[in-house]
Protein backbone atom coordinates (compact mmCIF):
# COMPACT_ATOMS: atom_id res chain seq x y z
CA UNK A 1 0.00 0.00 0.00
CA UNK A 2 2.71 2.47 0.95
CA UNK A 3 4.21 2.25 -2.53
CA UNK A 4 0.92 2.52 -4.42
CA UNK A 5 0.83 5.50 -6.74
CA UNK A 6 -1.79 7.99 -5.68
CA UNK A 7 -2.99 8.23 -9.26
CA UNK A 8 -3.72 4.48 -9.33
CA UNK A 9 -6.34 5.11 -6.62
CA UNK A 10 -8.01 7.97 -8.48
CA UNK A 11 -10.56 7.32 -11.21
CA UNK A 12 -11.10 10.11 -13.73
CA UNK A 13 -14.79 10.38 -12.77
CA UNK A 14 -13.68 10.85 -9.15
CA UNK A 15 -12.24 14.24 -10.08
CA UNK A 16 -14.82 17.01 -9.82
CA UNK A 17 -13.43 20.44 -10.52
CA UNK A 18 -16.53 22.65 -10.27
CA UNK A 19 -18.10 21.65 -6.95
CA UNK A 20 -20.03 24.03 -4.69
CA UNK A 21 -20.49 23.51 -0.94
CA UNK A 22 -22.39 25.49 1.67
CA UNK A 23 -19.91 24.61 4.44
CA UNK A 24 -17.15 22.14 5.33
CA UNK A 25 -19.60 19.41 6.33
CA UNK A 26 -21.34 19.71 2.95
CA UNK A 27 -17.91 19.41 1.29
CA UNK A 28 -17.06 16.33 3.39
CA UNK A 29 -20.41 14.75 2.48
CA UNK A 30 -19.71 15.41 -1.21
CA UNK A 31 -16.30 13.73 -0.89
CA UNK A 32 -17.98 10.79 0.81
CA UNK A 33 -20.65 10.60 -1.89
CA UNK A 34 -17.93 10.56 -4.55
CA UNK A 35 -16.20 7.65 -2.73
CA UNK A 36 -19.55 5.82 -2.57
CA UNK A 37 -20.11 6.49 -6.30
CA UNK A 38 -16.62 5.13 -7.03
CA UNK A 39 -17.61 1.88 -5.30
CA UNK A 40 -14.84 2.33 -2.73
CA UNK A 41 -16.98 2.58 0.42
CA UNK A 42 -20.40 1.87 1.88
CA UNK A 43 -22.70 4.78 2.79
CA UNK A 44 -21.77 4.38 6.47
CA UNK A 45 -18.24 5.62 5.66
CA UNK A 46 -19.65 9.09 5.02
CA UNK A 47 -20.83 9.19 8.65
CA UNK A 48 -17.33 8.20 9.77
CA UNK A 49 -15.94 11.10 7.69
CA UNK A 50 -18.35 13.52 9.39
CA UNK A 51 -17.36 12.10 12.81
CA UNK A 52 -13.69 12.71 11.98
CA UNK A 53 -14.43 16.30 10.93
CA UNK A 54 -16.41 16.89 14.15
CA UNK A 55 -13.45 15.62 16.17
CA UNK A 56 -10.58 17.28 14.32
CA UNK A 57 -10.46 19.50 11.25
CA UNK A 58 -9.05 17.81 8.17
CA UNK A 59 -7.72 21.16 6.89
CA UNK A 60 -3.99 20.72 6.15
CA UNK A 61 -3.04 24.15 4.83
CA UNK A 62 -2.49 25.73 1.42
CA UNK A 63 -6.26 25.75 0.77
CA UNK A 64 -6.47 21.96 1.01
CA UNK A 65 -8.47 19.61 3.25
CA UNK A 66 -8.13 15.82 3.30
CA UNK A 67 -11.40 14.37 4.62
CA UNK A 68 -11.27 10.73 5.67
CA UNK A 69 -13.11 8.42 8.02
CA UNK A 70 -12.40 7.46 11.58
CA UNK A 71 -10.62 4.21 12.39
CA UNK A 72 -14.03 2.69 13.17
CA UNK A 73 -15.13 3.53 9.63
CA UNK A 74 -12.46 1.41 7.97
CA UNK A 75 -14.75 -1.63 7.96
CA UNK A 76 -16.93 0.30 5.49
CA UNK A 77 -14.04 0.53 3.01
CA UNK A 78 -14.31 -1.86 0.05
CA UNK A 79 -11.09 -0.71 -1.63
CA UNK A 80 -8.55 2.06 -1.28
CA UNK A 81 -9.45 5.13 -3.32
CA UNK A 82 -9.06 8.88 -3.64
CA UNK A 83 -11.43 11.56 -4.87
CA UNK A 84 -10.52 15.15 -5.67
CA UNK A 85 -13.13 17.88 -5.44
CA UNK A 86 -12.30 21.47 -6.30
CA UNK A 87 -14.46 24.27 -4.97
CA UNK A 88 -13.60 27.31 -7.12
CA UNK A 89 -15.59 29.64 -4.85
CA UNK A 90 -13.94 28.21 -1.75
CA UNK A 91 -15.39 26.72 1.43
CA UNK A 92 -15.08 28.19 4.92
CA UNK A 93 -13.30 25.43 6.80
CA UNK A 94 -13.58 26.55 10.39
CA UNK A 95 -12.06 29.93 9.53
CA UNK A 96 -9.73 28.68 6.78
CA UNK A 97 -10.40 29.01 3.06
CA UNK A 98 -10.41 25.62 1.29
CA UNK A 99 -10.71 25.19 -2.44
CA UNK A 100 -9.58 21.56 -2.80
CA UNK A 101 -10.67 18.47 -0.89
CA UNK A 102 -8.94 15.15 -1.38
CA UNK A 103 -11.20 12.46 0.06
CA UNK A 104 -9.51 9.24 1.19
CA UNK A 105 -10.78 5.73 1.72
CA UNK A 106 -8.20 3.22 2.93
CA UNK A 107 -8.51 -0.13 4.62
CA UNK A 108 -6.22 -1.05 7.49
CA UNK A 109 -3.42 1.41 8.11
CA UNK A 110 -3.27 2.47 4.46
CA UNK A 111 -4.60 5.94 5.19
CA UNK A 112 -1.34 6.85 6.97
CA UNK A 113 0.71 6.14 3.85
CA UNK A 114 -1.80 8.02 1.68
CA UNK A 115 -1.83 11.03 4.01
CA UNK A 116 1.95 11.08 4.02
CA UNK A 117 2.17 10.99 0.21
CA UNK A 118 -0.53 13.62 -0.15
CA UNK A 119 1.05 15.92 2.42
CA UNK A 120 4.37 15.75 0.62
CA UNK A 121 2.72 16.91 -2.60
CA UNK A 122 0.02 19.26 -1.32
CA UNK A 123 2.13 21.14 1.19
CA UNK A 124 4.36 22.31 -1.64
CA UNK A 125 2.92 25.82 -2.13
CA UNK A 126 3.45 25.77 -5.90
CA UNK A 127 1.79 22.39 -6.40
CA UNK A 128 -1.05 23.30 -4.04
CA UNK A 129 -1.66 26.48 -6.03
CA UNK A 130 -1.65 24.54 -9.30
CA UNK A 131 -4.15 22.07 -7.83
CA UNK A 132 -6.41 24.89 -6.61
CA UNK A 133 -6.39 26.25 -10.16
CA UNK A 134 -6.63 22.91 -12.04
CA UNK A 135 -9.24 22.84 -14.77
CA UNK A 136 -8.73 19.30 -16.11
CA UNK A 137 -8.39 15.78 -14.74
CA UNK A 138 -5.06 15.51 -16.58
CA UNK A 139 -3.65 18.42 -14.52
CA UNK A 140 -4.77 16.72 -11.31
CA UNK A 141 -3.10 13.43 -12.32
CA UNK A 142 0.12 15.27 -13.17
CA UNK A 143 0.15 17.08 -9.83
CA UNK A 144 -0.45 13.87 -7.86
CA UNK A 145 2.34 12.03 -9.65
CA UNK A 146 5.55 12.19 -7.59
CA UNK A 147 8.51 13.86 -9.22
CA UNK A 148 11.13 11.39 -10.37
CA UNK A 149 13.87 13.86 -9.51
CA UNK A 150 14.08 16.88 -7.26
CA UNK A 151 13.45 20.22 -8.94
Amino acid sequence: MADAALTSLLAEDSIRLDAVASDRFDAVRQCGAALVAAGAVDESYVDAMIQRENTVSTFVGEGVAIPHGTLAGKESVKRDALVVLRFPDGVDWDGNAVSVCVGIAAAGGGHIALLSQLAEILLDPDKAEQLRNATSAEQVYTLLTPDEDDD
